[in-house]
């Protein structure tokens, strides 16, 4: 007994002291291989990175980090069957990360990034590369969110369609889902921007994190811009009325009881504005008497509005914000609406849907800048004197300086609105006739009932 006690004593004494002699071997190696990392020496540090990944894998994930860099820098300057070699062994590495470090790896960005290396270096056929974009966006869509990775997945898709591998229905379906996804990030990065640029408004300093946040917020929303852009330009003619009116009039008696159909035909013909063809009463009449919804009732508003009966239209119009759930369509729905009031003069009633809109999807810069337009449209009535009714301007470029930093697809056009308006502002030497002070509020009257603060000229 006495010596099975000292066996298993020396066992548990040997054991631990091989743990931690494998424990300080890892750490050894990884210390040699992360120091020629940091240095960015990476010809020395692949071989000991890859070491450590094989021998010690738990380590930690710093192993994974750096080792990335080094396949990135090995992929960067080898050529033939050696780069396709380190390719599959950077995908190797990314899988491996995933399974031992799931808690600090994103399986979307990790997929997204396979995949858009399949891409980028045509690993395999179109349908393979497309399989691997698709399974980062439905396995975890909320972080695949590169805007590279997000064109390349749709942009595949329309290819094997032109190639007859698709129809043109799976690319409008795709369409719909890859925009809501451009849509939905650019909403997140308004949202985190909007208070910062109140703030700004308002004459208050921004720190140090905060104006990176703004600057990181106005680069990434104009990445975004300019994938939507694209994905845009390679849907093309397709989208035409040309082509879409003959696409669902072939299949219009059979569907008409279809609600899938009947809604996927008006949104995408309401979307393009091809509401002028008998097919889109058609299809806009059988969808709201099968299934009334926002689309349905947005369609017959645009049929009323095309008609001329103004009335009926907002009647319909309203019907269909109260009936969305999605923000971006409830959003060009409240926008519709707004403009309806502003064509009518009715600037207050304008205003108050725009503002709904901004409050359904922050990155419409186009509402800023039409409230931008109605508040310079009325400066000649809202102040006693010259100076305050000049002063409306400021507000108006606030207006217009918001719409450029949210949304870059309007920047240039609110950017020289914005400059337009300042020059019709008063200038330096007014506000010192004035004996007027930087920072100083002035209360807007009339309609607009805002505070706009005397810019440091």
């Amino acid at each position: 007994m006495k010596a099975k006690l000292i066996a298993l004593v020396f066992g548990a004494v040997f054991g631990s002291s091989v743990v931690n002699a494998q424990s300080n071997d890892c750490a050894t190696m990884a210390a040699l291989a992360y120091d020629d990392a940091k240095a960015k020496n990476y010809d020395a540090a692949y071989e000991p990175l890859m070491k450590v990944r094989k021998e010690c894998p738990k380590y930690s994930l710093a192993t994974f980090q750096y080792g990335e860099r080094a396949l990135k820098y090995k992929i960067d300057n080898a050529e033939g069957e050696e780069k396709e070699a380190f390719i599959e062994e950077l995908i190797e590495l990314w899988e491996e990360r995933l399974e031992l470090f799931p808690q600090k790896t994103s399986k979307g960005k990790v997929y997204g990034d396979i995949a858009q290396l399949r891409f980028d270096y045509k690993i395999g056929d179109k349908e393979d590369q497309y399989e691997a974009f698709d399974k980062a966006f439905t396995e975890d869509p909320d972080n695949f969110t590169s805007p590279k990775g997000i064109y390349a997945y749709f942009s595949l898709l329309v290819d094997m369609q032109d190639a007859g591998e698709r129809s043109l229905e799976d690319v409008f379906a795709k369409y719909d889902e890859v925009i809501a996804k451009v849509e939905s990030e650019e909403n997140e990065l308004a949202e985190r921007l909007a208070p910062l640029l109140e703030k700004q408004d308002q004459g208050e300093a921004l720190s140090a994190k905060e104006k990176t946040l703004v600057k990181n917020s106005e680069i990434n929303l104009k990445a975004y811009n300019q994938v939507k852009n694209a994905i845009n330009g390679k849907l093309g003619q397709r989208a035409d009325c040309d082509n879409l009116i003959p696409l669902y009039t072939k299949d219009f008696d059979e569907k008409k009881t279809d609600v899938d159909w009947l809604r996927n035909a008006n949104a995408r013909l309401s979307a393009k504005d091809c509401t002028e063809d008998p097919l889109f009463m058609r299809v806009s009449e059988a969808l709201h008497k099968l299934d009334p919804s926002a689309k349905s009732a947005f369609s017959l508003g645009q049929l009323a509005e095309a008609e001329g009966n103004r009335s009926k239209a907002l009647q319909y119009y309203n019907e269909a914000a109260e009936l969305e759930k999605d923000n971006s369509a409830k959003a060009r729905i409240y926008y519709r609406i707004a403009g309806n009031y502003k064509d009518q003069g009715s600037f207050s009633q304008a205003r108050t849907y725009y503002r709904r809109a901004l409050s359904a999807k922050p990155s419409l810069g186009s509402a800023y800048l039409q409230i931008a337009s109605m508040y310079a449209q009325s400066a000649n009535n809202c102040g006693n004197t010259t100076f305050e009714k000049r002063a409306v301007y400021w507000a108006a470029a606030d207006y217009a300086r918001r719409a450029a930093s949210v949304d870059p697809s309007i920047a240039s056009n609110a950017s020289q609105a914005a400059s337009s308006y300042m020059g019709r502002a008063p200038q330096k030497s007014d506000i010192f006739q004035e004996g007027r002070n930087a920072g100083e509020a002035i209360k807007i009257g009339c309609w607009i009932g805002e505070t706009v603060r005397i810019p440091n000229l």
